[in-house]
């Protein structure tokens, strides 16, 4: 499976970072770049329940393919979303169905910073973009 252009280039800024610290402040640029979402939109039917920081989610699907926002109150997990949107855009949903997240963080070298919370969140946060592609969200 080809990576979006986002993946793509996430995957080539993370894989030339030197080591944690210059990740993790790639980490909080990607952060920042965000899309934000509307304070109507941060609301209980779109917060992701699983997640220790408040996370929002919104998908959007044009014909097969679908588009997330989100959101969070802290910066690394609005970091770590930045990169996950980045890999599921444009994906269809059978497509989100087979993505590894574990590997996916692999590769850009942050899979061993992850804390057992922050998987779990992304995990969290992974199923529901599955629950909505799949309309059992």
């Amino acid at each position: 499976m080809s990576l979006p252009a986002r993946a793509e280039a996430a995957l080539t800024a993370f894989t030339q970072a030197s080591g944690w610290e210059q990740r993790a402040r790639l980490l909080m640029h990607w952060g920042e770049q965000l899309e934000a979402l509307s304070s109507a939109e941060c609301n209980e039917t779109n917060r992701v329940h699983g997640c220790e920081s408040q996370v929002w989610l919104i998908g959007e699907h044009s014909g097969e393919h679908w588009r997330f926002r989100a959101a969070s109150d802290a910066r690394v997990i609005r970091g770590l979303l930045a990169v996950l949107l980045a890999r599921v855009e444009g994906l269809s949903s059978a497509e989100l169905l087979q993505l590894d997240l574990d590997a996916w963080f692999a590769q850009l070298g942050l899979g061993r910073q992850l804390s057992p919370s922050r998987s779990n969140g992304l995990h969290a946060v992974l199923q529901r973009m599955r629950a909505l592609a799949t309309g059992q969200a």
